[in-house]
């Protein structure tokens, strides 16, 4: 377990790697895998949309649009499988971080992108987070809550001065989806976009960076909402498989009635309950 900064005046640590816990990590991984099997009919990786590898030169800096409170859960979920032997660090609200203080031990740091101070303090925490190999630096790049059918984007404009702090990046889209199917849970799909060398952006001024990011990330998000809409599970890969059939009285009497009539009972409304 590493080292844990003292607490600054706000009660947020100033050091967002002095305070991460790799053992706090892998516990909330695990928790958050369970409730996303109870709550979730499934979390879902685009064929199409894998991660890429970590770099052995630089870090990774993965930004992506900000639909749902899920948002969060999933993030985790994805770096634990994609990234387990990386660490793990994203932005989070400096005043919701001080109400669930646990994910700051999980690689979580607060920022008010809304004053001057909070975005110096953000590019502070950035440049110490992504001055090494071996990290991933997850953003919302959003912001705020948006619906994932929202365009533009209005992606955030620190997100576009990160390549400037790590040349050796690799900057990558990551789209997030949810959507109800046949089952009672939801769908949460993701896929990531065609990763860019932090050098290739700093060729562009801001504006254009901060356009050609927003446009990558624009690009994933309609591919990824063809396949959502589809409907079509086969598009996908499940990360997470949660829960199917509605449960309770409903579910105990079809399998009742299963087990009476010789047939084999199978939750969930797509499979259908077969012979």
């Amino acid at each position: 377990m590493s080292g844990r900064a003292r607490p600054s005046g706000r009660g947020l640590p100033p050091d967002p790697v002095a305070a991460r816990s790799p053992a706090v990590w892998r516990f909330m991984g695990v928790y958050f895998a369970r409730y996303a099997r109870r709550h979730l009919n499934a979390v879902r990786i685009a064929g199409w949309g894998g991660a890429p590898a970590l770099p052995a030169s630089g870090p990774v800096v993965i930004y992506c649009n900000h639909p749902a409170w899920w948002d969060a859960a999933i993030i985790i979920l994805l770096a634990q499988r994609f990234y387990p032997e990386a660490e793990s660090y994203a932005p989070f609200d400096a005043a919701m971080l001080a109400r669930y203080r646990i994910f700051s031990l999980m690689g979580a740091f607060g920022v008010d992108l809304d004053s001057p101070r909070g975005a110096a303090a953000f590019m502070a925490a950035s440049r110490k987070i992504l001055e090494r190999p071996g990290r991933v630096m997850w953003i919302t790049a959003q912001g705020r809550f948006s619906d994932v059918r929202e365009r533009p984007l209005g992606l955030r404009p620190g997100v576009a001065r990160l390549p400037e702090l790590a040349p050796d990046a690799l900057v990558v889209p990551l789209a997030l989806d949810y959507a109800f199917w046949e089952e009672r849970g939801a769908e949460a799909c993701a896929a990531f976009g065609p990763a860019v060398p932090a050098r290739d952006l700093l060729a562009l001024p801001r504006p254009e960076r901060l356009a050609r990011l927003e446009a990558d990330l624009t690009a994933t998000l309609d591919r990824l909402g063809a396949d959502v809409r589809s409907r079509d599970p086969a598009r996908f890969t499940p990360l997470v498989d949660g829960r199917r059939g509605v449960g309770g009285v409903y579910d105990a009497w079809h399998r009742l009635t299963a087990m009476l009539t010789g047939r084999r009972f199978v939750a969930g409304h797509r499979e259908g309950r077969a012979p």
